[in-house]
């Protein structure tokens, strides 16, 4: 008899790692420290489970989550929103560590969440220039608008930082701008993406940094990641209008200003815009579209552009 498939889950803190499995097992934990992880990677694949579940934390599961995947072991970083939802389904609302790495084994199990690529530390990187590079223009406006009706004792401060926020923008662009010239698999990315009319710096660089899976995964898990994928909301005889949710907001964002340029400019998504609009759809709901469309457009670019270079012979006779 076959036995039954093991799921691990771990609850990641700044100083501990808890597991747990399913099928129920005795609990155990480790150190998040180079031993603990150590550790925890040499009993994990004397187990060789299925899958592997941590939440994303902020940065504290990276460490595991590198060693993890260097052994080649099954990893998954998911949703902490996803599993909150999973455990309340389940009417688990009891909360320690041991529990929640119980819970991400059993979310594991039911769910079986994809793999799929991690960024690389320099990829990470670059991520952390991009929220960066948002938190700033985040604060730049609401300074600029602060300052609309400063009054004379707090106006010269605020246009000092405003001045100081600029400043700091402009180096953002240009550090981030660096990393990707001087990285030849992001230069040509960033080519490929920036040839399609609507994709800019700021747009090519969160594809790259925070949506590696372009390109790798087809339209509809595309769309889901991102959140772009209409989802029904239907309960017996109501039947509710489809809405986008969840995914990835930085993505999302950046991917909106990207459409908004496009409708203009972009030949197929300007005629699909203005197509829905004289259908009579409203505006948000046309752009909304719009976004899919691109991104859909974009993870097509990126696929067939990496099987080229995959071709045998192709990649040569395009250099000549």
């Amino acid at each position: 008899m076959t036995p039954p498939a093991i799921f691990v889950g771990i609850d990641v803190s700044k100083a501990r790692l808890d597991v747990a499995q399913a099928p129920a097992a005795p609990a155990w934990a480790a150190a998040n420290s180079g031993e603990g992880i150590s550790e925890l990677v040499q009993r994990l694949q004397r187990l060789a489970p299925a899958l592997i579940v941590l939440e994303a934390t902020g940065g504290y599961e990276s460490a595991a989550v590198a060693a993890l995947m260097a052994a080649s072991l099954p990893v998954v970083v998911v949703n902490p929103r996803q599993v909150r939802d999973f455990a309340r389904a389940k009417n688990r609302l009891a909360k320690t560590d041991k529990i929640d790495a119980q819970v991400l084994a059993d979310f594991g199990e039911a769910v079986r969440p994809e793999l799929r690529p991690l960024p690389d530390v320099a990829a990470k990187e670059l991520g952390a220039l991009v929220r960066r590079r948002q938190q700033i223009v985040e604060m730049l406006t609401a300074e600029t608008n602060r300052s609309l009706l400063a009054t004379a004792a707090v106006g010269k401060d605020i246009e000092d930082h405003i001045q100081w926020l600029r400043n700091r923008l402009k180096d953002l662009n240009r550090d981030l701008n660096e990393a990707i010239r001087s990285t030849p698999g992001w230069r040509e990315r960033d080519d490929l993406l920036r040839s399609e009319k609507g994709v800019g710096p700021v747009l090519s660089l969160v594809l790259t940094a925070d949506l590696p899976e372009l390109g790798q995964l087809n339209r509809k898990k595309i769309s889901t990641l991102v959140g772009l994928a209409p989802l029904n909301r239907d309960s017996g005889q109501f039947r509710g209008k489809r809405k986008i949710w969840g995914g990835r907001p930085t993505v999302r964002a950046a991917l909106y200003m990207g459409t908004l340029v496009a409708t203009r400019h972009n030949s197929v998504i300007r005629a699909f815009y203005q197509r829905l609009i004289t259908s009579g759809k409203p505006k948000k709901l046309a752009l909304t579209a719009c976004m899919h469309k691109f991104l859909i457009i974009l993870n097509g670019i990126v696929r067939d552009a990496e099987a080229l270079s995959l071709t045998p012979g192709l990649a040569s006779q395009d250099s000549c």
